[in-house]
């Protein structure tokens, strides 16, 4: 019998500067009821050391996001220990609700938080390149910014590509704020 693990509620009271998406909550971001929570996910401190919060805070204080003009959500609600029992059709319900909270709290800036993310948002192939930072494309008005997935399975780029692409974000939504 398969556990139904609890979903993971949204961080986001407007106006928001910049929104968070991940693909789904994780099984400890569940279980604890925060964002980002799993044991090596690097989120919280990239969030610091890039400068966009003015402390260093954890996943505890995801709710805290707001004050510094940050929303956080998810394009899938629910909740998996990995991406890979995602079904399509949860991407594409997913991606409609997407655009109903973008179109409701207009942020000035998406960041999908993944490149895989930004591949099933926009129908990539993969293989395709993509860089991160900001895109062409848009959300609803927003403008979207790719950065890479800090979960410390990502073995994809290393801590200090992390950094200089949260640092990148940070530097846009100042200039455009």
């Amino acid at each position: 019998m398969a556990v139904i693990l609890p979903p993971l509620g949204d961080c986001i009271r407007t106006p928001v500067r910049v929104l968070f998406v991940g693909i789904n909550p994780g099984v400890r971001s569940s279980l604890t009821g925060h964002h980002f929570a799993g044991y090596s996910n690097r989120f919280w401190k990239l969030l610091y050391d890039a400068r966009l919060v003015p402390e260093p805070i954890g996943y505890a204080d995801d709710r805290r996001l707001p004050e510094w003009g940050f929303g956080i959500t998810n394009l899938v609600p629910r909740p998996t220990p990995g991406i890979d029992t995602l079904r399509l059709e949860e991407y594409a319900a997913g991606a409609r609700a997407l655009g109903r909270k973008i179109r409701r709290v207009k942020p000035r800036i998406v960041a999908l938080v993944g490149v895989t993310l930004y591949r099933a948002v926009f129908a990539k192939r993969v293989g395709e390149k993509i860089r991160l930072g900001l895109q062409a494309e848009t959300l609803e008005g927003a403008r979207v910014f790719v950065l890479p997935n800090p979960s410390g399975r990502n073995a994809n780029f290393s801590y200090a590509e992390m950094l200089d692409a949260f640092r990148a974000l940070r530097r846009y939504a100042i200039k455009n704020s």
